[in-house]
């Protein structure tokens, strides 16, 4: 699958994040991958200076790494993570 690196995409991964119950947020930092995960809890640290591209891509390799209980997902939300499971991002 090819990720198109829009706003709308953005938007489909935070929702997908907000329903397998993890926060998002847009700080400022000095973190270069876009994107952390703080200690153990469920929420992601975006950095809302890094540009579109990168966001997108930081979220989709978080949200690979992550153990997802797809019960939480609706059919069309679980197309999209089965397929972001199976795209090879390169930056």
């Amino acid at each position: 699958m090819q990720i198109s690196y829009t706003n709308h995409t953005l938007e489909k991964l935070e929702l997908l994040l907000k329903d397998l119950g993890y926060k998002v947020r847009y700080e400022k930092g000095n973190f270069k991958t876009g994107a952390c995960m703080i200690e153990s809890s469920k929420m992601v640290v975006v950095n809302k200076f890094s540009n579109l591209e990168s966001k997108i891509v930081s979220l989709i390799e978080l949200l690979k790494t992550f153990t997802v209980d797809d019960t939480l997902l609706n059919e069309k939300q679980k197309q999209f993570y089965y397929s972001l499971q199976q795209t090879s991002l390169e930056f």
